[in-house]
């Protein structure tokens, strides 16, 4: 059986969903706002808040495999930084489905430049019964 492939879930962030994110999460780390800080450290834009992708997933997940699926199980691991201003891609493939359960590889690329920023991923999901 070849993988299904979902059509990718497509997001720019924004510094006001950036802030937004840090509000809900109450991550203030000032990577994340503070020019000055990002200055003195060689940045010119803030960095996304590496736990947003996770958020991003989640959404991507629900919109493949319905609002009922209840996601149980997401793994992912960072593999570049994302700037304010950049597009992420989301794109998922389902690698089986099991009595109810659904298992998803993941990642997430930015659109500018085709570079990883989450890979390996992974996500499980119990499927709606119908």
């Amino acid at each position: 059986m070849s993988k299904l492939e979902f059509a990718p879930l497509v997001r720019r962030i924004e510094l006001p969903d950036m802030v937004a994110y840090a509000g809900a999460t109450w991550d203030w780390h000032r990577l994340h706002y503070d020019p000055a800080y990002l200055a003195a450290r060689g940045l010119d834009r803030p960095v996304v808040d590496g736990q947003v992708f996770g958020a991003y997933l989640a959404i991507a997940l629900r919109g493949w495999l319905g609002p009922d699926s209840v996601l149980t199980d997401l793994s992912f691991r960072f593999r570049s930084l994302v700037f304010a201003g950049e597009t992420i891609r989301c794109r998922g493939e389902l690698r089986s489905v099991q009595d109810g359960v659904a298992d998803v590889d993941l990642r997430v690329e930015v659109v500018e430049d085709g570079r990883l920023a989450v890979a390996p991923a992974s996500a499980r999901l119990r499927l709606p019964h119908e």
